[in-house]
């Protein structure tokens, strides 16, 4: 049965074949106890998955969001089931006052930020260059990279010494499809951004890598690709397939966690074999 099509950002009660959070298999040892952690986009896909592999280590989670609320509530509900905290923050990151809203509250309902994972993102589809609008353009920079300078802005004063910035770039960024141009270079600008962060930080031991996915089955691809692309979604891969959000989360529990303590400025690949070099 074909995939059925849907507006963007796209909700996960609309998918016929539903993503694997990790919602039955993610089993945690501790590695995050005590820790705090902020995540953009963690009301579904990735966001969703990291925000489940999180609670289960042991840490509170702070879950923002653009306006998905089902879908918010369900990820809030698997948090607390492991017995951790759920913060629901909806509203749009393009938005400066957004980010500094999500850092306040966290820091009041916290006490401070250990993780910040800047997961959330905007795509769209393009056939030719004139597609794009100038609008367009600027609301994609918006949300995937503006975004993430101003929460990084709005988060430090309550980050310490081992505090982990987790940044989602995208195999896109690396080998960028034309129709997902806006998108790509975002992603590029994100791998850039976490290398030059990584070094800024460094004396003040906070640690920023960046996760960068290939192809995951979540709600954006079929509220923003073709059903020609839906279709061969994550054929192009040397496993054949798309990738589950389950399959990423390991990664940023690795970055998060104190067992990462000697990486910063990495892009750590989860791309189904597709080469990142």
């Amino acid at each position: 049965m074909a995939e059925r099509q849907q507006e963007p950002p796209g909700t996960l009660g609309l998918m016929r074949d539903k993503p694997d959070h990790g919602e039955e298999s993610y089993v945690g040892s501790g590695r995050l106890t005590g820790k705090k952690a902020v995540i953009t986009g963690g009301d579904s896909g990735i966001g969703r998955a990291v925000a489940i592999a999180f609670a289960r280590e042991g840490c509170d989670v702070l879950i923002s969001y653009l306006s998905e609320h089902e879908d918010a509530r369900g990820t809030a509900n698997l948090v607390t089931e492991a017995g951790r905290a759920a913060v629901l923050v909806p509203g749009d990151i393009a938005s400066r006052r957004q980010c500094e809203a999500i850092a306040g509250r966290a820091a009041s309902e916290f006490g401070q930020v250990d993780i910040l994972v800047n997961n959330a993102a905007h795509q769209l589809t393009f056939d030719t260059f004139e597609e794009i609008s100038d609008e367009e353009w600027t609301h994609t920079f918006d949300v995937n990279i503006t975004a993430m300078f101003r929460l990084v802005k709005a988060c430090l004063p309550h980050m310490g010494d081992g505090g982990s910035i987790i940044n989602t770039s995208s195999i896109q960024g690396d080998a960028p499809k034309p129709y997902l141009l806006p998108y790509a270079a975002t992603k590029g600008a994100i791998s850039n951004f976490t290398a030059g962060l990584a070094q800024m930080l460094a004396d003040r031991g906070i640690r920023v890598n960046a996760v960068a996915p290939g192809p995951i089955w979540t709600p954006l691809i079929p509220s923003t690709m073709s059903p020609e692309h839906v279709e061969k979604f994550g054929e192009n891969t040397p496993l054949g397939r798309p990738g589950q959000p389950a399959e990423v989360a390991p990664a940023y529990v690795l970055l998060a966690s104190d067992e990462a303590s000697y990486i910063t400025g990495a892009v750590l690949p989860v791309t189904g074999g597709r080469p990142m070099l």
